[in-house]
């Protein structure tokens, strides 16, 4: 496993809440405030909002952050940063109201992006999907730009639909998916190319 070939895609659930970033020399693609703990070199923020607080950190200035096309011009000639890019097109037939850009958040968009960018060993960290308890589930609640830790759970339905969408659009890519013992993958992620471990042996998968 040559290390050129992965990458780790980063969300924002509790599971990461003690994996350690900063312990794997491989590319690592990020969603919203991740670059308050760890600037990585694609930072994917669908929101205007983490966008603008993003760009506001000079630690992101050698990152690469990723915005809809909405505000692209915005970023890129108002507030004048160059390493404002796309986020990439969607590759999938659009039958459902779930296929709609507007509806793609930033964790899909991030596994996308490693895919369209010919990453062969994708690491998944951090996609939760559930919450814990009964309220959200995220490592940045409470936070600005935030949900409050008392706000009920976004239904996961669109997360896991469009990423059941990119694995089985890149059946020729290995997508591992890390989390604790108790978590419950969906059963539509369970491909050939897919593969389901703990979180705290992620060390033995990357040499």
């Amino acid at each position: 496993m040559e290390t050129l070939d992965n990458a780790l895609v980063v969300g924002n659930g509790e599971s990461r809440k003690d994996f350690d970033i900063k312990s794997f020399s491989i590319p690592v693609f990020g969603c919203n405030a991740l670059h308050r703990d760890f600037i990585p070199e694609h930072l994917i923020c669908c929101d205007r909002r983490m966008a603008d607080e993003a760009i506001s950190n000079p630690q992101t200035k050698n990152c690469q952050i990723y915005v809809r096309h909405n505000w692209y011009n915005y970023f890129r000639k108002i507030k004048k940063n160059k390493n404002i890019k796309l986020l990439p097109d969607l590759p999938f037939n659009r039958k459902y109201k779930a296929d709609e850009p507007f509806h793609w958040g930033s964790g899909p968009y991030a596994l996308l992006l490693a895919c369209e960018l010919d990453y062969k060993i994708i690491h998944i960290v951090g996609f939760d999907l559930y919450p814990w308890g009964s309220t959200v589930n995220n490592i940045y609640k409470d936070s600005p730009n935030y949900a409050s830790s008392v706000d009920r759970p976004i239904d996961p339905s669109y997360w896991i639909y469009q990423i059941d969408n990119i694995i089985s659009h890149y059946k020729e890519k290995k997508f591992i998916f890390y989390n604790v013992d108790s978590w419950a993958p969906p059963k539509v992620w369970i491909k050939e190319n897919t593969d389901i471990r703990n979180i705290s042996n992620f060390k033995l998968d990357i040499k």
